[in-house]
């Protein structure tokens, strides 16, 4: 049998101190990060992102700035320079009317980008609470809100947005009323199904343990964690709005004239297509790219808020 010797016999001598190099082998040296740090981290490496955001970033500030410094206005007319092509007085040339198309273009930045960013606020806000209340709440309330859902959905959106233009005229808030009328239901949706699943979780019914009122596990517990999906997803609305608006406008119930939107260029160049094609590119290329971008930060988005891709 192997003998054992007592503590108090062992000495210094039994013990020999590690070298420097060989300490902390199994110590990993890793950044400490937080969950918002490490989506931030991922994101700046997805390119096409990062360029879009980029160019999101300098259309709005070319849409705040460039009506501000240009020596033309917006629906400033001059019958002698009509429809020229790109030049050093006017960098995208002029329409039928002689007004500069690039202070035209960055004004109708100004109306599509605003309305585009305030239906996706308003949509976000909308849908979370709604479809939070009824995803949490469930039972008969769920079932009477969700047919209010089915109800509202059930009219044509487009049908939504003539009634109130014909009703409070045609101006860029009676677009976004228009807009803002059914295409929250998206969001309130996709909001109730995460609250359905979320709240049998650990972590909700631990708050409901320890005493925590329901909108505070509502809306500090359950929205809050499922802010990835809601997100992204208002991101999506962004261009959705826009591409609306635009739409709108090129059929003539969108922005009154002399009021410029990307839409209301497009819808103006067209009338010009055989004599001055050009004009219509500008707009045109405006809505894509944007669109375009908005697509590409979702994109990026959803990938750096995916804790799979972690």
């Amino acid at each position: 049998m192997e003998k054992k010797i007592p503590m108090e016999e062992l000495d210094n001598s039994w013990f020999e101190p590690l070298p420097d190099e060989e300490r902390n082998l199994e110590f990993v040296a890793m950044e400490s990060k937080t969950y918002l740090q490490d989506a931030c981290s991922r994101f700046r490496k997805n390119r096409l992102a990062l360029i879009s955001l980029v160019f999101l970033a300098c259309m709005i500030f070319l849409a705040i700035v460039v009506p501000i410094v240009s020596p033309y206005s917006y629906d400033e007319q001059n019958l002698n320079a009509v429809n020229l092509l790109p030049c050093a007085s006017h960098l995208l040339g002029t329409d039928k009317f002689g007004r500069d198309i690039l202070t035209r273009l960055m004004y109708g930045a100004r109306i599509s980008l605003s309305v585009g960013f305030m239906a996706a606020v308003m949509n976000l806000i909308i849908g979370v609470v709604y479809g939070g209340i009824s995803g949490y709440v469930g039972g008969k309330t769920d079932m009477i809100m969700m047919r209010i859902i089915d109800c509202i959905y059930s009219i044509p959106s487009m049908l939504y947005v003539i009634l109130i233009m014909l009703v409070l005229g045609s101006n860029m808030y009676s677009v976004l009323l228009g807009i803002c009328v059914s295409s929250w239901i998206g969001m309130a949706r996709q909001v109730r199904t995460q609250i359905q699943t979320l709240k049998q979780q650990e972590f909700a019914l631990a708050a409901y343990v320890i005493g925590a009122g329901n909108a505070r596990i509502l809306f500090q517990h359950l929205i809050v964690n499922s802010m990835g999906p809601i997100i992204v997803d208002a991101t999506m609305m962004v261009p959705e709005a826009i591409f609306t608006e635009a739409f709108l406008a090129f059929i003539g119930i969108g922005i009154s004239l002399p009021q410029a939107s990307w839409g209301t260029l497009c819808n103006e160049a067209r009338q010009m297509l055989q004599i001055a094609p050009i004009q219509i590119a500008w707009p045109t290329a405006a809505i894509c790219l944007t669109v375009l971008a908005f697509n590409f930060i979702g994109d990026g988005i959803g990938e750096a808020l995916d804790p799979r891709k972690k």
